[in-house]
Parts: C-alpha cells; structure tokens; sequence
C-alpha cells in the first residue's frame, strides 16, 4: 500500500560545519527503504541539473521532489532516517542554518 513518507536528511554547511540543519522530502512509496531510495533519487537528479546549468526537475507523479538546492550543503545520507509522514510542524529547522 503507498503512503505519504518524511526523509529527514542531516545537512552541514561545507564552510561552516557547524551550521546543521536537515532537508526533508516527502512523497509516495510501500516502505520507508523504497521512500529514502527515491528521495536520494530526485535530490541527485536535482544536483545533476542544477551542475548542468538545467532548471531543477519539478515534483514528481510519486510527489517526491526538490524545491531547491542549499549551496555548500552537504547532505549526510547514511545518517537519513525515513518514516510516516504525520504533521508538517514536526519537521525541524534550526534559525541558523534553515533549510
């Protein structure tokens, strides 16, 4: 059964490490596992448009998609963790380094 996930993934910026935050997708998939897969799939197709001078692919059929990219953000996708999305007042933004 497809349902609505959150891929929360920790982000540092490359010049100030310690600036942290985290980027959230949200979209459609049958488990956590499929949903960070796609996630990491629209977010590198989103960089390689972004490197090649191309406008960022729009919101997938799926809902998976990327608004935009933060530049020197390094995303940290082995730390990703991907579950139910609930509510959107429960993803987290730090004042200083808001994604």
């Amino acid at each position: 059964m497809l349902r609505t996930y959150e891929v929360d993934v920790p982000i540092h910026d490359t010049a100030h490490p310690d600036r942290r935050g985290v980027h959230v997708f949200t979209g459609v998939a049958d488990c956590p596992a499929a949903a960070l897969r796609r996630a990491h799939e629209v977010y590198d197709a989103a960089l390689a448009a972004h490197t090649a001078g191309l406008a960022i692919p729009g919101r997938q059929p799926d809902q998976w998609g990327v608004a935009g990219l933060r530049p020197g953000g390094q995303l940290e996708w082995p730390a990703a963790k991907a579950g139910l999305w609930n509510n959107p007042s429960s993803w987290t933004v730090r004042a200083d380094f808001a994604l």
